[in-house]
C-alpha cells in the first residue's frame, strides 16, 4: 500500500531523474524532431556547391572527373579521403565539400563530410538545425553515440559530422582509439558511403598528419601564387607516398 509519503518520494525521484537528462538523451530528442530541407539551386550557388543542373558545367565536370578517378583508384570500394592544403586558407574546405557533393550526384552513393579543421570549421551551415554536438563532443563523451553526431544536410545523400564544441588539443582527440574506431565503424557500416575529411594545412598542423594516418588517400590542394616549391615539397614528404593520390591547383 502506497502512502502519501511514498507517492511524494516517487514524484521527487522522477523530478531528479528528469533534471539529470544527459547530453546524449537531449541530442537524441532534438535530432528526432529535425526536418532537413533540401537546398534550392540559389542556395547551392550561394554556398558554391556543385549540383547537376548548374550553369557552369566546366566546374561540375572537374569534380565529376575527380570522383571517377577516386572510384577507379579504389576499385569501386568506399574509402576515407583526406583533403588538406599546403597552407592555411588554401581552399581545402571548398574542395572537400564539392568532392562530397560530386559523390552524392550518383543516387547509388552517399558521402560524409568530417569537419576536422577545428579552428576554421566550415560545414555547420549545411545542417538544417542547430548543432548540439559534433566530432570532438563524441570523442570526449562516451555517452554520445556515433549516430548522434552524423547530420543530414541540405544536399541530398551528403551527411555532415561538424567539428564540435571542443577545439583545443586536436592532436590528442584525433590520435585517440575512439577516433580510429569511429572512422572504421562508419566506413564498414555504410559500404556505399565515401568519407571526406576536411583537415588543416599539412605544413602547419600535427592534426593533419595524424588524420592522414587514418585515411586511405590524401589529396593536396595547392593555392596558386600563395606557396613556394619548398612548401609543396614539405607537404608531399609529410604524407605516405602510397596514400598521396594527387594535387589540385586551386585558383
Amino acid at each position: 500500500m502506497e502512502t502519501n509519503g511514498d507517492k511524494s518520494k516517487m514524484k521527487d525521484e522522477n523530478i531528479v531523474h528528469l533534471g539529470r537528462e544527459t547530453s546524449a538523451v537531449r541530442i537524441k530528442n532534438i535530432r528526432s524532431m529535425a526536418q532537413v530541407r533540401t537546398f534550392t539551386e540559389a542556395e547551392l550557388q550561394k554556398r558554391k556547391i556543385v549540383y547537376a543542373g548548374m550553369p557552369d558545367k566546366k566546374l561540375l565536370n572537374i569534380y565529376r572527373d575527380i570522383r571517377t578517378k577516386l572510384v577507379r583508384k579504389s576499385s569501386g570500394k568506399n574509402f576515407v579521403l583526406l583533403v588538406s592544403s599546403v597552407c592555411d586558407g588554401g581552399g581545402a574546405s571548398f574542395n572537400a565539400l564539392n568532392i562530397a557533393a560530386a559523390f552524392s550526384l550518383d543516387e547509388a552513393k552517399t558521402s560524409m563530410l568530417l569537419d576536422c579543421n577545428l579552428h576554421n570549421s566550415s560545414f555547420s551551415d549545411l545542417v538544417g538545425m542547430d548543432v548540439e554536438a559534433g566530432l570532438t563532443d563524441y570523442l570526449v563523451d562516451d555517452e554520445i553515440d556515433a549516430e548522434d553526431v552524423i547530420y543530414a544536410s541540405g544536399v541530398p545523400r551528403v551527411r555532415v559530422v561538424p567539428a564540435g564544441t571542443y577545439t583545443e588539443s586536436g592532436a590528442e582527440y584525433f590520435s585517440s582509439l575512439r577516433m580510429a574506431q569511429f572512422i572504421e565503424s562508419i566506413k564498414s557500416r555504410y559500404p556505399d558511403r565515401f568519407i571526406v575529411i576536411d583537415a588543416p594545412a599539412l605544413t602547419n598542423s600535427a592534426e593533419a598528419r595524424i588524420l592522414a594516418e587514418l585515411s586511405d588517400y590524401v589529396l593536396m590542394v595547392v593555392p596558386r601564387g600563395m606557396v613556394t616549391q619548398q612548401q609543396i615539397k614539405k607537404s608531399r614528404e609529410a604524407v605516405d607516398r602510397e596514400k598521396l593520390i594527387g594535387f589540385i591547383f586551386n585558383n
